[in-house]
């Protein structure tokens, strides 16, 4: 049940998104709203996809957020978060990414799924996903939250669709079959240096397994996750602050590397 009114959403909607293309670091709204709960922080997200779309924008994918076991102890929750990603948010491998666009960028890697059949929970499972994925690709999101000092919970991030910035795509894409993604090795070096190491096994043991959660937490909204869906499954290594002068190189086991320039 919603605490928040039609009016409070939108108004929250507004101020968050203005802080995003404003760069400019807000304090988390639940200061202001202690009382707010999931469905009102999701109604706010739902409320800047609306903004964005009504301006011309187009739905790029869909995103994972808080999939690591670590993680989600960390923030003492139960379940992962989900949001959307803009078309202006893509950047293609290579980029120069401009930091003035942003407030406190950090990167890490992921594996990104796009399917070839929808997916509709509940009880959507790896099966499922597995036999509906087109195809795997390497990618590495730039989040940014846009609270100040990095500090947030829980509900204000969701609200601020899950600090979703910039993604870069690149290396190759894969038939689902021909490569282990749960026992894929990730390596993240910044200006050369290894800075993170992981396997697709941080991703809930199975980055297909993000997949189905996702079309499962849609499910219980009455949604489901068309053909064609772009999805990021989430973090395989730690979130690392970037700054104006980094260059990102993400190698992937048999599936080339990500790379970008932060200018």
């Amino acid at each position: 049940m919603s605490t928040l009114d039609a009016m409070t959403i939108a108004a929250l909607a507004e101020h968050i998104e203005n802080a995003e293309l404003q760069r400019r670091a807000i304090p988390k709204i639940t200061d202001e709203y202690p009382d707010m709960d999931w469905d009102d922080a999701y109604a706010i997200q739902y409320a800047i996809r609306a903004r964005k779309l009504g301006r011309g924008h187009r739905l790029a994918g869909l995103k994972m957020g808080l999939t690591s076991r670590a993680k989600m102890k960390q923030m003492g929750v139960e379940t992962p978060v989900y949001g959307f990603l803009a078309d202006y948010m893509a950047q293609p491998d290579g980029a120069e990414i401009a930091i003035d666009a942003l407030v406190h960028p950090r990167v890490e890697a992921e594996i990104a799924f796009v399917t070839k059949a929808e997916l509709k929970g509940p009880g959507c499972h790896i099966g499922t996903v597995l036999a509906a994925t087109d195809f795997v690709i390497p990618a590495v999101e730039v989040i940014d939250s846009r609270y100040e000092n990095f500090r947030f919970d829980l509900k204000s991030v969701i609200a601020d669709n899950t600090s979703s910035a910039r993604f870069v795509c690149g290396g190759r894409i894969a038939a689902p079959a021909a490569v282990d993604v749960r026992n894929l090795g990730v390596v993240m070096e910044k200006n050369g240096e290894v800075v993170e190491t992981g396997a697709g096994a941080a991703v809930l043991g199975h980055p297909a397994a993000s997949v189905a959660m996702l079309a499962n937490m849609l499910g219980a909204r009455g949604e489901s996750i068309p053909a064609g869906t772009f999805i990021m499954t989430g973090g395989i290594t730690a979130a690392v602050a970037v700054a104006r002068g980094d260059a990102i190189t993400v190698r992937y086991q048999d599936l080339g590397s990500v790379s970008m320039h932060f200018v």
